[in-house]
Parts: C-alpha cells; structure tokens; sequence
C-alpha cells in the first residue's frame, strides 16, 4: 500500500484497522462472555438463548456489530465519509501534500514494468526489471551538490543500456496509486533528449484506455524544444468554443496535411487547431487528442537542460472544471520554490501548500467538467507513468523528417516495398550506440502531488 492509499484510509474511510479490529474483537468477545454467563445462571422464564428474537436474527448480529463499530469510530467520522459520498463534501479546500517521491523512497512509489513497449508506441526498447535496471545502472538515486540549493541532495537517475540485438534496455515506471484529481509537480533536472529519443512523464489507466483517459503532462521526441500537453479520450470530449484564449497562454496545436477521405491525397489547404480529445477525432490525425502547445520554444530539451532544469505541473481540478499545466524554467515562483523544498518536512506545519493561482497564466487550459464540452468521467483511476523509449511509432515516423541528415546517414528500406523506412532507419541509428545516447537520461529531484482538502458544498441562491 502506497503513503498515499494509507492517508486516504487514514481521513476519508472507516475502514477497520489491525488494532480497532483487535479491540472489536475484544469487545465482542466479552460481550458474548457476559450473554453466556447471563443464560447460564437464569430461569428458565428470562434465559437468553438462540430462540430469543434480540439475537436470533441475523439484523440484530448486524446491528451489534454497527453498534459495536460507532462505538470504536465515532459518529463523527462516519458521518464525514458519507458526506463525501453523498456530495455535501467537495474537494474544493486548499491543497495538501499526499505524496513526497524523493531520494532513496522514490522508487517504492512504483512498479517496474519488464517487457517490450506496447503495440500503440512500439519503441525499439525493452523495459527491464527492478533488479535488472539496477544491475545495469540504469536506475539509481545518487547523492550529490544541488546547484539550485547549493545543499548535498538525492537525485535519481533513469536512463539505458545497448544490447547485441539492437533494442535497449530502458525503464518505465508505473505508478502504484491510482488518481481522479490533483496536483502533480516534476521537479527534473535533466530530461532525456536528441534523435530518436522519445521521453514522457503521464498519467493513463491502460487497462481502461481510452474511456479513462490519458495525460500527456511532459513529452518529446528528436531533440524538440517546445512543451506540449496532450489530452486523449473517449467520445464527446471536445474544447471548441469551452476555452477562452485569455485563460492560457499557449495555443492549440494546429494540424494539416490529413488525407482527403476520398481521394487519400494529403490536404495542405485545411487547417484545423487539435482540440478534440477523442482519439478518433475526425480531421485530426490518428490518436492527436487535444494538444496545447507552449508558447516559448525553450520549455522541454536541450533548453530546460541547459538552464539545469525546471519543473512541469499539472492542476487536474475535475470539482472546479478544469486541468490546467505549467513550465517553469529557469525561474519558478516563489510559492512553488517554496513548497518543493518543504514538502519532506517531518513538521507538516512548516510545509508550504502549493497556490497555482500565485503562478500566473498556464500555457495549457482544458475544460473538463459536466458543464463543459468534455464531462469529468473521461478522467479517472489514472497512475503516473515514466519511460524512456526510441523510435517507435512516434519518434521512428517522424525521423526522416525532423533529423534528415542522420536519416541519410543510416538510411534503411523497407524489405518487402524497396522504399525508405524512417522508422527502420531510425532503428539502424540507435543500434550503432551513437554517443548522443549520453544524453538520454532522467535526473529528477523528485515529484510531488496533492490534493485539495474537503469542504462544505456551497449551495446556489435558487437551492
């Protein structure tokens, strides 16, 4: 069980734990000692035995035990659970930290996924183990100067390994919690970047995609230099005409070029801006979702590594309609500062609580929400997922076109039409071990995520 999963219990839930069970046990047992002494020493006329109405039935058992359970919980916490079931309580308070991913604990917040990448990315990597990743040194936490603080801190490390065959061996974390709302900072220090390079920080529930949809949060391919966030959904999740310009700085991704339905020739003359999130979208491309782009080309890459990095967040407020993401580099607000270098605190009193309403315009705005154009279920049970991979469907596709002089250089065609491949071609790049694989690699400070704390719901005038 995650830190998080445990607070969740600790605040929202009565569920039972190890010593009030032991302490219900306790009580029943005596309690049930006490009947059998009582209907031992009786008359006949007032014994307590198992035809007597008070204990026979199987409602009296379960009133004991709900009797035995208010006593144990108080009525109290009770009712603060069903309040938040029956939506009297919403998450609309201030934020408060549910889980700190530093140093050497970074890694218990996730599974290591060993295996190919799957069909929809088919990168030409293989994930590895835990005990592989370590052995190969391509996941580590190492201790060492933070040239923001100037303090010795922990970083961690994630990056990969060549092999014989061709494919490397890389890492993808899967997160162990699962999430419908929040706050999700990345504080990273180094992100992985050049040709055929294809690093991503997100959120999904891949056994439910795309009804529950997916969070592209930070995400590259080929040395690019401009953050993106993507969206992708189910049907009827759509931001046209739910969006104010003012509310983002950024702007759509805007997509040409989408085959013409009858003829299959590339139309150049339409453009049309990528702000339905359904993967099937019509008039976008294959799985484009709804994509915000930043409006400064220095925000992911060489730029952000150059400035020693920088931190991502992502606001997934589903009770105020929103999710709303951020690129800070080189410079970070002061409150943000501020509750990064906080948030491992023992004292949660000297913790400051992000405000993303002091960080300014977010370059990306998406209005998600049941008074918008993409209701609140098409987010929901997602985890957090890192991992490195090359090529693929993505960064192979779009190889030839964005590195040309390597795709000369390690030119590849297709056995079976004779043709150019760019992802064949990318493919042959990455198995000679170029030395830009140096830079493919993750330092992270750490991740930090929070929730807003609940709230009495404020009622309109009319109800």
């Amino acid at each position: 069980m995650s830190p998080r999963q445990e607070q969740d219990i600790k605040e929202d839930s009565p569920l039972i734990n190890k010593d009030k069970v032991d302490k219900y046990e306790e009580f029943s047992g005596y309690s049930m000692e006490c009947a059998r002494k009582q209907s031992s020493s009786s008359s006949d006329d007032d014994k307590i035995n198992s035809s007597s109405p008070m204990f026979a039935t199987p409602w009296s058992k379960a009133a004991l035990i709900l009797l035995s359970t208010i006593a144990i919980f108080g009525a109290k916490r009770i009712g603060h659970y069903l309040q938040i079931k029956t939506g009297h309580l919403v998450p609309t308070g201030p934020y408060k930290l549910v889980e700190a991913q530093e140093g050497k604990n970074f890694f218990s917040y996730y599974d290591f996924f060993d295996g190919p990448d799957s069909l929809g990315s088919a990168g030409y990597n293989m994930y590895v183990s835990e005990s592989k990743a370590t052995r190969l040194n391509i996941a580590s936490v190492v201790n060492e100067k933070d040239t923001r603080t100037g303090k010795d801190e922990d970083f961690v490390y994630m990056s990969s390994s060549p092999t014989k065959e061709g494919p490397r061996d890389s890492v993808r974390l899967e997160g162990k919690t699962r999430f419908d709302r929040g706050l999700f900072i990345l504080d990273v220090r180094h992100m992985p970047d050049g040709p055929g390079i294809w690093p991503a920080f997100w959120m999904t529930d891949e056994a439910a995609w795309p009804r529950n949809g997916e969070v592209d949060i930070l995400e590259g391919v080929n040395g690019q230099t401009t953050a993106k966030t993507a969206l992708h959904t189910s049907d009827k999740c759509d931001m046209y005409a739910h969006v104010a310009e003012y509310a983002k700085t950024g702007d759509w991704e805007w997509i040409t070029g989408i085959p013409d339905t009858f003829t299959g020739q590339p139309d150049y003359n339409t453009n049309k801006a990528a702000d339905n999130c359904w993967v099937m979208a019509p008039h976008q491309w294959a799985n484009e979702g709804c994509t915000a782009v930043h409006d400064r080309n220095d925000t992911i890459g060489k730029p952000v590594n150059d400035y020693g990095g920088g931190v991502y967040a992502l606001e997934w407020d589903p009770e105020n309609q929103y999710m709303k993401s951020w690129v800070f580099s080189p410079d970070l607000p002061q409150n943000l500062q501020d509750a990064i270098e906080t948030a491992s605190l023992k004292d949660e009193t000297q913790r400051v609580m992000p405000d993303p309403s002091s960080w300014g315009l977010p370059y990306a705005y998406f209005a998600v929400g049941d008074e918008t154009g993409c209701s609140a279920d098409h987010f929901k049970n997602m985890r957090i997922v890192f991992n490195l991979a090359f090529c693929g469907n993505v960064a192979g596709n779009r190889f030839s076109r964005e590195c040309p002089a390597l795709a000369e250089e390690f030119n590849t065609t297709n056995p079976d039409s004779g043709a150019h491949d760019p992802v064949l071609t990318c493919n042959a790049y990455i198995k000679s071990d170029p030395k830009a694989m140096e830079e493919a690699y993750w330092k992270i400070k750490g991740v930090y995520v929070y929730e807003r704390e609940y709230e009495q719901k404020q009622e309109n005038a009319t109800s």
